[in-house]
């Protein structure tokens, strides 16, 4: 006759047992420095290229990370340019999904408002407008008109830019259309 087991108190509600009161001990690693004893939660590597880690109390991560050059091996020019471009990603920059949001009623991307202002545009404004703007501001802009001049041949080539931006999203939208 085999022996039933006995009932376990961590199911249903309400709860026997505080949470987090399982009964096997929860893990801590020591700091790695000699002579502390403190939780070591503070991965640093041991060398350069080297999956191994040392594991330090924030104390001596610290004091570790104070000895550490981070641009040694490289030319003066590549740790600046490693150091601006590092720099420069902390920094505060326009997101990578910035055309999901923006003013309007959201049914043009942030690239659509921006090619509209590009043509001088309401956020309104039909396709119709837009194509009677692109030949307004070609032909102003083009640079057999303007020969010379190198600003014209920027605006051109903006204002031919953003109507290829709307000229996609009215294409995209008569297939959405015809595939309903």
């Amino acid at each position: 006759m085999s022996r039933r087991p006995t009932r376990s108190y961590d199911w249903g509600f309400p709860r026997w047992r505080a949470y987090g009161g399982a009964k096997e001990t929860a893990r801590v690693r020591i700091c790695d420095r000699h002579g502390c004893d403190r939780p070591g939660d503070c991965p640093a590597p041991k060398s350069p290229n080297n999956p191994d880690r040392w594991y330090f109390c924030a104390e001596h991560a610290a004091e570790y990370n104070s000895g550490w050059n981070y641009f040694e091996g490289l030319s003066k020019e590549d740790a600046e340019a490693r150091a601006r471009d590092e720099g420069h990603a902390r920094s505060y920059s326009r997101a990578q999904h910035w055309e999901w949001a923006g003013p309007g009623d959201g049914s043009r991307s942030r690239a659509e408002l921006d090619a509209l202002k590009a043509l001088e545009l309401d956020s309104d404004a039909d396709f119709a407008a837009v194509r009677d703007a692109y030949r307004r501001l070609a032909k102003k802009f083009h640079p057999d008109v303007n020969v010379g001049d190198a600003k014209a041949v920027d605006r051109f080539q903006a204002v031919q830019a953003a109507y290829d931006v709307l000229r996609r999203a009215e294409e995209a939208k008569s297939w959405k259309g015809s595939a309903e």
